[in-house]
């Protein structure tokens, strides 16, 4: 599997937004508005609708959007009001339904921490479950779910951390420490691409988050 570079160029077919913080950063920014189609989970509408944009759907329990916000958008507002799943992932499968496979994550982090973490942790389940093309895009870099062989493309001095979810084996070129099978996510983190390409070699499910910038 490749993975890009993701620039101010990146046109995602949609990008789901999140509740989280409102993004500040050019990237994530750009993807929002390039996006083909742009779906909110319902806490995140207002904040959107409030900065002068529509989105194309609104999905969610309904419980964080006001009165009038339900019945002025009421033609593209889907309710889900099963519990087991949060907003994101009822959005997910709400783009799933409409043909989306490749999915961007914009506002799926800050406030609370275990939002954040909770919310990352799921990208890895949307592409192993339900074979999502997914990357979430944060103010600071980007993840994206991997398993088994994976190609990145960076850029000499890129800040690359990897996350391990299922693998005894996580071979690495390209990098400036090689990477193995971490047992604990804190020793994955902070490693450096020497170059424009790092290659991972397998056998199992992990996350790679990619900085937009280099190292100071």
């Amino acid at each position: 599997m490749h993975y890009p570079l993701i620039t101010t160029s990146f046109a995602p077919e949609v990008v789901i937004l999140g509740n989280g913080d409102f993004p500040t950063a050019a990237i994530p920014l750009a993807a929002l508005a390039n996006a083909r189609y742009v779906c909110c989970c319902d806490g995140a509408a207002a904040g959107y609708i409030s900065r002068g944009f529509v989105p194309d759907a609104i999905v969610g329990d309904g419980d964080s959007l006001s009165k009038e916000l339900k019945e002025k958008y009421h033609d593209i507002l889907h309710i889900v009001s099963e519990q087991e799943d949060n907003d994101q992932t009822k959005a997910t499968r709400y783009c799933i339904s409409m043909g989306f496979r490749s999915i961007a994550y914009v506002g799926a982090t800050g406030k609370r921490e275990d939002h954040t973490l909770g919310n990352i942790s799921l990208i890895e389940r949307y592409r192993n479950e339900m074979g999502i093309d997914a990357v979430m895009l944060t103010d600071h870099g980007y993840f994206f779910a991997a398993e088994g062989d994976a190609e990145f493309d960076t850029f000499a001095g890129q800040q690359v951390s990897i996350f391990n979810f299922s693998c005894s084996r996580i071979e690495s070129s390209g990098l400036k420490w090689n990477s193995y099978a971490y047992g604990s996510w804190w020793q994955g983190t902070l490693n450096e691409a020497v170059g424009t390409s790092v290659k991972f070699s397998a056998d199992g499910r992990y996350l790679v988050f990619c900085t937009y910038n280099g190292k100071n």
